[in-house]
């Protein structure tokens, strides 16, 4: 859980860097995406990324059934929670599972309009190297704008856990360590999804570049 989440915030920081060039020009950001596109490094990369996504997916639901086995079939009689224990992890595979919908629509706006359709030889409108035209289209749309706005929350709440956690479980974190950790994270993870949530509302409320 910890390897793979630490390798998926990478790639959202790489993703959230890529994004940084639809601030200025549409005409970089497609330069960007034509770097990538379906050439076989961005196909092995998009299928690591794949193989990362379902590790983890896949150890959430095991942690979580082997904990309330552990459990058994009794609840805790005291329900209240610890100042120190943060509403996040308590609600993580809530949260992944928002996550997991979320993703689901990002890969169908997207994934399947550009590097799928390349590869299949699919027409569409925008064109698949066009991801310029294809978050304009999606963005413009209030509700994709709002639903992603839920996702980037859920992520955040997600990550301001995940994060520090997966330091911790890999013992590179301590008494003293522990509440610097936990500070980089919220940090980190709120510039990241700053700049993700930013994206969308430039493009939904229309005062974001043009292409050149």
């Amino acid at each position: 859980m910890s390897v793979t989440g630490i390798c998926l915030i990478l790639f959202l920081t790489f993703h959230c860097c890529m994004n940084v060039a639809a601030f200025f020009s549409g005409d970089a950001y497609n330069t960007v995406c034509a770097f990538l596109g379906s050439n076989w490094y961005a196909v092995v990369g998009t299928l690591a990324l794949a193989f990362l996504a379902v590790c983890h997916i896949v150890y959430a639901f095991i942690l979580t059934a082997q904990n309330r086995r552990a459990r058994g079939p009794q609840r805790y009689e005291v329900t209240s929670r610890r100042p120190e224990v943060s509403w996040a992890s308590q609600n993580m595979l809530v949260l992944g599972i928002i996550i997991l919908l979320g993703l689901g629509l990002h890969l169908y706006n997207f994934w399947c309009h550009m590097m799928f359709a390349e590869l299949a030889g699919v027409a569409t409108t925008p064109a698949p190297a066009d991801g310029f035209g294809w978050i304009q289209q999606t963005f413009a749309n209030p509700v994709y704008s709002i639903l992603y706005l839920v996702w980037m929350c859920a992520i955040w709440f997600h990550l301001s856990h995940g994060f520090w956690s997966a330091m911790q479980t890999l013992g590179i974190s301590g008494k003293i360590w522990l509440k610097r950790w936990q500070c980089i994270g919220i940090i980190y993870v709120t510039i990241l999804m700053a700049v993700f949530a930013f994206l969308v509302l430039s493009f939904w409320l229309g005062f974001a570049p043009s292409y050149k």
